[in-house]
């Protein structure tokens, strides 16, 4: 699966918090153990949850687009 949107995101460390096991979160979301408790983790070690990681393939796959174009492509979470 690629990367998860903010949203997404937000709905793992919504069903942790309300005490859904790595598990349940598994199944209710559909996305892998890993996935879970990577996200899980950086929130509670950082409070954030949105990918760094994502923005910088974002620049390096146009390295000619403005800021602008960039950060537009960033908010529709698109590659």
């Amino acid at each position: 699966m690629g990367d998860l949107s903010n949203f997404e995101r937000g709905m793992v460390v919504g069903a942790t918090r309300a005490g859904l096991s790595i598990s349940q979160s598994t199944q209710l979301l559909g996305f892998s153990r890993t996935t879970i408790s990577r996200v899980y983790k950086e929130w509670c070690e950082k409070g954030k949850t949105s990918s760094q990681r994502r923005m910088g393939r974002l620049i390096q796959a146009d390295r000619r687009a403005t800021l602008t174009e960039i950060t537009t492509r960033y908010n529709r979470g698109m590659e």
